[in-house]
């Protein structure tokens, strides 16, 4: 089972009917976690899906590659469709900035009819006026804050996206969509900012928070020597988070994101690197075969 709020799976109990169920989180925490690798299945448990380069904002430690080209509305529908039509569990719809996408709810309904579970990740500044269409559809929504406050978030994501993805993220809620927010750990912030980014996320209203490693990917690359934390050091940052936080505080470290999967806006199928140091372009997604996966899986 994938969760797409919080991208983690879960091997499902033998009562569980198969296909698309909802559970309560209760139920969700009660089964216990797998990496996607143990399940040595021909496809990706679960992938990313970056339908468009495009974005409203300009963070210097985006994963994104602004140098790949972006398809066309056509093609983006072809994609959607392959995926819907693979065994792949859980897509999570990413950028770019996706809620800048007019077809976003065309595209998340073909996901929903194949049987996925979806996911939207995004900077959370336009959420709160799709918030009521996304609601009627998609599965999770995943805003991306780094800092708990303004000053900090703002510093990164420039003047006005804190206040603005804070209202986006009171409106999902509202709308009743199961929210995450998601945090990229870097050096210069994590130590200041963890504890009081889960007391916001408690204060909102939203599931919880997942604490990314940050990837030396796209944009970000140029950060890395500065800003990356090891794996060992971001678990002893999170170690009491995980027992006394008022919300579920998850990390997914860069051992777990080796091997995972990224569709981008070329409509190639990329693959983080087993250390997820680098991504590498496998091939143009043109059918079901071009996901297949020829290494570990990795998570989400």
């Amino acid at each position: 089972m994938h969760d797409p709020l919080t991208g983690l799976t879960h091997r499902a109990g033998t009562e569980l009917a198969s296909g698309r169920v909802r559970l309560s989180d209760t139920d969700v925490a009660s089964l216990p976690e797998i990496h996607p690798a143990a399940m040595q299945a021909d496809v990706p448990i679960s992938v990313c899906w970056s339908p468009l380069v495009r974005c409203n904002l300009a963070c210097p430690h985006c994963l994104d590659d602004k140098s790949v080209p972006e398809l066309a509305r056509p093609d983006r529908y072809r994609i959607a469709h392959l995926l819907a039509e693979s065994a792949v569990l859980g897509v999570d719809i990413s950028g770019g900035e996706p809620l800048l996408l007019r077809e976003l709810p065309v595209l998340i309904d073909i996901l929903v009819a194949g049987g996925s579970a979806v996911s939207v990740t995004t900077n959370g500044t336009h959420l709160a006026r799709r918030a009521e269409a996304l609601a009627a559809r998609v599965d999770a929504v995943r805003i991306s804050l780094d800092g708990p406050d303004a000053e900090r978030h703002d510093h990164w994501r420039g003047t006005g996206s804190f206040d603005r993805a804070v209202a986006g993220i009171r409106a999902a809620v509202a709308h009743g969509i199961p929210t995450q927010i998601q945090t990229v750990l870097l050096r210069s912030t994590a130590w200041a900012s963890v504890r009081p980014m889960v007391e916001l996320a408690a204060a909102l209203g939203v599931y919880g928070v997942t604490f990314l490693q940050m990837l030396p990917i796209g944009e970000g690359a140029v950060l890395a020597d500065a800003e990356q934390l090891t794996d060992d050091e971001a678990t002893e940052l999170l170690a009491e988070l995980n027992t006394t936080s008022a919300v579920p505080v998850r990390l997914r470290t860069r051992e777990a994101a080796g091997g995972f999967t990224v569709i981008r806006a070329d409509g190639h199928v990329w693959r983080n690197q087993p250390d997820a140091h680098a991504i590498n372009s496998l091939r143009p997604l043109l059918s079901i075969n071009d996901l297949a996966l020829t290494a570990r899986d990795g998570s989400a």
